[in-house]
């Protein structure tokens, strides 16, 4: 019986879970937050060292109620692209940038002018939102900052090294967000030359381990802090919707996990490469050797409706739960509104940074409830027309998993499952990447062959939920309306991007 300390950190905060192998479930879980600043709009920022304090907080929580002291391995999981910033010794020299800051758009618009083999894995270019750009932007914005840090790295990194003392990178990060050559397992520094950041692999941590490999063995004042009293392994673990991917069974060829959270990412794996541009990958190793992992995604989407409820509409929790009950009543949802789901931006298919958020078809006569649906249809539609794509692109689909905070709200959970017109297989574990550590966790101590094979053994249980056909319908006919008016009023979005992004720097 394998005891297994897992962390999820998160946008607001980290969670732990202890979890055991024979009972295949948690023991016991906990979760402690943290802050986040926003600076500039379209910016956001955290003080790295409140990262340690959470996990500590939680860890010590999360042991203590599963009635052990001792563990057999750790293993983290974190948002990709939250980039710290520090000395070697892990003393951060500057806030870390938060995933969702969009600060670095011409950087990240820059790296479509590279020329080198690496870049078509991920289409061409890199999104505003990964740690080269922002490395690029903190080099040619804040220069005497890029020249103290030692260390740029993501958060996965920076929490790793602060539980063995070693900088070490995962495969799964450094293949997605870091133009790293995962299939000849190799930086590319003529990648960084051509960015005008040719000192980042320096900067970068130099060792890369797989998911399921070891990082070290987890040791110093933070083990003791948590009530651990031995040292345990520290398995290698990546991006948070990635590593959940191992916990709802969908790693082979064919599976598509989405995770509706502050943003949706849907993950699927091939098992060749093939033409998927638009999107993220595919690409070579970076979950398990010999797959191609493709990464798709809404930049914003929980996030839109919590800011609806909370900062415009000033709802608590009780009202709005309320509120959605009242949108799953309304058979005509939004009243004739359409929405663009592009508050931060698109990820994918579009892969557009300077998109923004839009309600179209306002009227005195709208109410709460209709503006709610239809930021909910807007949502719903952006996840529609990424698997419409995906399948343009002829990538086949043959089970869908869906987990994450959109099981908390009925209403969003079940316009999702409409605009997907299929049945999806719904979670009943709400953080598939705890349980998706524990399995890298479990591979690592060697308890399973390889990655998939955990994920077989210990993944999570699910229940069908079928779409309404109706909603389907209506979502079939509005797909090419939201599509369109996406295409209209690009030009419009752009230009006011770019006219707040002056305003910012001036």
């Amino acid at each position: 019986m394998a005891k297994l300390l897992s962390f999820d950190f998160g946008t607001g905060g980290v969670r732990a879970g202890v979890f055991c192998t024979d009972q295949r479930a948690m023991l016991a879980s906990a979760e402690a937050a943290y802050d986040t600043v926003f600076p500039h709009t379209g910016w956001a920022e955290q003080d790295s060292r409140q990262w340690l304090t959470a996990m500590v907080e939680a860890g010590k929580q999360a042991v203590k109620s599963a009635g052990t002291s001792r563990l057999d391995s750790i293993c983290v999981a974190t948002t990709a692209s939250t980039v710290a910033f520090c000395s070697r010794e892990g003393e951060p020299v500057r806030p870390a940038i938060l995933w969702m800051d969009c600060r670095a758009s011409e950087e990240a618009a820059l790296t479509a002018e590279v020329d080198h083999p690496v870049m078509e894995y991920c289409g061409g270019s890199d999104a505003v939102e990964w740690l080269v750009p922002k490395a690029m932007w903190t080099a040619r914005r804040q220069p005497e900052v890029y020249a103290q840090a030692e260390v740029i790295c993501e958060a996965l990194d920076f929490v790793n090294f602060h539980l063995t003392g070693q900088w070490v990178g995962s495969r799964m990060n450094a293949s997605c967000k870091w133009n790293y050559d995962s299939l000849n397992g190799a930086f590319v520094p003529k990648v960084y030359e051509q960015l005008g950041v040719p000192d980042l692999v320096e900067k970068l941590p130099g060792r890369i381990v797989p998911v399921g490999g070891i990082v070290g063995e987890a040791t110093g004042p933070l083990i003791a802090e948590m009530g651990i009293e031995n040292s345990p392994v520290v398995a290698q673990g990546g991006i948070d919707a990635h590593i959940g991917v191992l916990s709802a069974n969908t790693v082979r060829p064919g599976g598509l996990l989405v995770i509706g959270g502050t943003s949706t990412v849907l993950l699927t794996q091939l098992a060749k490469a093939g033409d998927v541009s638009g999107f993220w990958g595919p690409y070579p190793n970076a979950l398990t050797e010999g797959d191609w992992l493709v990464e798709a995604g809404q930049v914003s989407s929980g996030s839109i409706l919590s800011w609806l409820s909370n900062d415009i509409f000033g709802l608590d929790s009780a009202q709005h739960q309320a509120l959605i009950k009242e949108v799953e009543s309304r058979p005509a949802r939004a009243n004739g509104l359409l929405a663009l789901d592009y508050w931060m931006g698109n990820r994918t298919p579009y892969r557009d940074p300077d998109l923004r958020g839009a309600f179209m078809g306002l009227s005195l006569g709208h109410s709460r409830a209709d503006i709610y649906a239809a930021a909910i249809d807007s949502v719903a539609l952006g996840t529609a027309n990424v698997l419409a794509v995906l399948a343009e692109r002829g990538v086949e689909i043959e089970r869908i998993v869906m987990a994450g905070g959109i099981c908390r709200n009925s209403a969003w959970l079940q316009a999702t499952v409409d605009a997907i017109g299929r049945p999806v297989a719904v979670a009943s574990e709400e953080n598939l990447s705890l349980v998706g550590a524990a399995v890298s966790s479990a591979t690592a101590l060697g308890l399973w062959p390889d990655l998939a094979s955990a994920s077989e053994g210990i993944g999570v249980a699910t229940r069908q939920m079928l779409p309404n056909e109706a909603r389907t319908r209506w979502y079939a006919e509005t797909l090419p309306i939201y599509r369109e008016a996406t295409e209209l009023l690009t030009p419009t979005m752009h230009s006011l991007t770019r006219r707040q992004q002056a305003e910012t720097q001036s």
